[in-house]
């Protein structure tokens, strides 16, 4: 027997033979290898940094591969530079581990930890200059690490069972563990998506993790951002199919805010206005330097988002009926549609444990804001589930006049080419009479965005808890809306 089989003889004896058992993902022996594997994958092979591999391997690192044989550290090293890195600035290969692939069991002697074996999954990608990045293969390996004079070094490593593979278009799509793999080339920490289909929230994934270490579960709750208004907007829209309301009645017989009171304009303001982003009000008060409200032009002649629309609305509503927003929107909405997990406000009913936490473009965690008093306009919390049946609700135009869903689409002003704002949601023109509703929310640690189309019966939510969570919209909306995903996108970027 020569001296390499007897190597890999003695390895697979001490790995099959002898290993403990398999360590949780808090252990810190797990947390350490992790991290080495870390530090030698995404600092050093990824980025061809030679020096950072070389640091990491054992002096009598040996390495078994079964398509190209057997290497000691020289060679490895060797390969290395001038094989993958020798022109990085061509092509470029990136190995990605498989997250729930992994395994590692502690290696004792005499009561005393001295290795460890990590086993797992990973997925190796090539990208040459101007083109995407591919998946060219799959394979299987096995590493020990050992404790060298108080340092993880890697000392024996297999690599086996390679697979060639080919990206597909949109392959990404194909497989939850791509997708999270997706996710975290794109520093997504949590992804919600929900499909429509004929009509009916037919598909719901949520992917990635609420916090650090925590898997997101299916009920995550998420922070909407501006999603919050479409709400707000049905609410208005189911009063008024209940008579209760009116859609061009003057605002001021039930709220005056007191910064407009010397400025008669606001006689002008109705719920057509408000939800129709024409009422002359900047997007907030807190943006002008006395941070007092005002308009901007008269009500009614032109666009402009805002926020504080919604807010005047709501004081409106709430003056009136002698309830609060929130208790409006249980009564009309959230009870009719049996959306349990939706709210205005944090309440005791809210499960905390449940709520994707917002991050920054950096990874570092905002602040949650448990607010106890309805924002007409913003930081609606809720699922995937629920606002997805929320929206085939409006797309089936449920608990409202037909007269009403017809203004509700109806273009009132034109924001862009081919885009316009109807009744609390933006129209998209596809063409041949086709046409999207849709409204995206934007916040610090919040990016959301939300589409049906009714005459398909098709409909697209995004949800995600960074602040440029928009950079996956485009590829979703495409992936999943086909040509007419292809329609909005080339409204949107003008392209």
């Amino acid at each position: 027997m020569t001296k390499h089989a007897q190597a890999i003889l003695f390895f697979l004896l001490f790995l099959f033979g002898n290993t403990s058992a398999q360590i949780e993902k808090t252990d810190d022996l797990y947390k350490t290898i992790m991290s080495r594997d870390s530090l030698f994958f995404s600092v050093g092979f990824n980025t061809c940094n030679v020096g950072q591999v070389e640091k990491l391997l054992s002096d009598h690192f040996e390495f078994y591969h079964d398509k190209d044989g057997i290497s000691d550290k020289k060679k490895f090293v060797i390969d290395f530079k001038k094989g993958l890195c020798k022109a990085p600035d061509i092509r470029q290969a990136k190995r990605v581990l498989v997250p729930n692939s992994i395994q590692i069991y502690p290696m004792y002697q005499h009561g005393k930890l001295y290795a460890a074996i990590q086993n797992g999954d990973h997925l190796f990608y090539e990208k040459e200059v101007n083109e995407p990045e591919k998946l060219v293969g799959s394979a299987q390996f096995t590493n020990l690490w050992s404790l060298e004079n108080g340092e993880w070094k890697l000392t024996r490593s297999l690599s086996f069972n390679h697979q060639a593979k080919e990206s597909k278009k949109d392959e990404v799509f194909d497989n939850d563990q791509a997708i999270e793999n997706w996710l975290k080339e794109n520093k997504i920490p949590t992804l919600g998506i929900g499909i429509i289909e004929d009509n009916e929230l037919k598909q719901v994934k949520v992917l990635g993790e609420i916090k650090k270490g925590v898997k997101a579960p299916l009920n995550t709750y998420f922070n909407v951002a501006s999603l919050t208004k479409p709400v707000t907007a049905m609410i208005a829209l189911r009063l008024i199919s209940l008579g209760k309301w009116k859609l061009d009645e003057p605002l001021d017989q039930y709220w005056i805010d007191p910064d407009l009171v010397h400025d008669l304009r606001y006689k002008k303001l109705t719920t057509r206005i408000i939800l129709s982003h024409q009422t002359g009000f900047p997007n907030w008060r807190w943006m002008n330097a006395d941070k007092k409200l005002n308009f901007l032009f008269d009500p009614g002649t032109k666009y402009q988002y805002s926020g504080e629309g919604f807010e005047y609305l709501r004081k409106a509503l709430e003056n009136k009926f002698k309830k609060t927003l929130e208790q409006l929107a249980q009564e009309l909405i959230f009870q009719p549609l049996k959306m349990d997990d939706t709210s205005y406000i944090w309440n005791p009913n809210t499960d905390e444990s449940r709520f994707a936490i917002g991050y920054n473009k950096e990874e570092v965690p905002y602040p949650t804001e448990k607010k106890t008093t309805a924002n007409a306009a913003d930081d609606l919390h809720t699922t995937i589930k629920d606002y997805g049946d929320f929206m085939t609700s409006v797309m089936k135009g449920k608990n409202l006049n037909p007269e009403i869903f017809r203004e509700m689409i109806e273009r009132q002003v034109k924001t862009k080419e081919n885009k316009y704002f109807g009744l609390g949601f933006e129209i998209y023109d596809l063409g041949n009479g086709n046409y999207a509703l849709s409204h995206g929310g934007s916040d610090q640690g919040s990016q959301c965005i939300a589409f049906i189309l009714p005459q398909s019966g098709k409909g697209i939510l995004i949800f995600t808890n960074v602040d440029d969570g928009y950079k996956v919209f485009e590829k979703l909306i495409v992936h999943y809306l086909g040509e007419d995903g292809k329609k909005i996108v080339e409204i949107e970027t003008g392209k």
